[in-house]
């Protein structure tokens, strides 16, 4: 459905690192580094056909996050769920919503865990067990 998401940053090579940290861990390899023709620099991460995109914002004003808008990660294993959340705090990101964990509703279970990244954009790790 989807083609790609894309982040705005305020610093771009701070975005970079935590990306490359987080991104990595779950097989994306480094970043297409690419100059937009109105000279931002926007960075393109691609894995299993995926692209996870972040950018200078081209209108030249600050990056703010979406309010209420959540960018949520496939995770392999409960595992993996967690050194998400761990790897993106260790890299200036920040936890929200309560630790890593399991969580049963309606829709079945699920292991979640939300961070922020520096800019603020909300992140989630999950896994759905079989």
């Amino acid at each position: 459905m989807f083609n790609h998401v894309m982040v705005g940053s305020n610093d771009i090579e701070r975005s970079k690192r935590f990306y490359d940290a987080l991104l990595g861990m779950l097989g994306a390899g480094e970043p297409i580094r690419n100059v937009a023709g109105s000279g931002h620099i926007r960075l393109f991460y691609r894995h299993d056909g995926n692209t996870f995109c972040i950018t200078e914002p081209i209108n030249g004003e600050e990056a703010t996050c979406a309010n209420g808008a959540t960018i949520g990660f496939k995770c392999n294993s409960p595992e993996q769920v967690t050194q998400f959340h761990d790897v993106a705090v260790a890299h200036g990101g920040v936890s929200c919503e309560g630790p890593p964990g399991l969580r049963e509703s309606d829709m079945g279970s699920v292991y979640l865990s939300y961070v922020r990244d520096p800019d603020g954009n909300k992140l989630c790790a999950l896994h759905r067990p079989k």
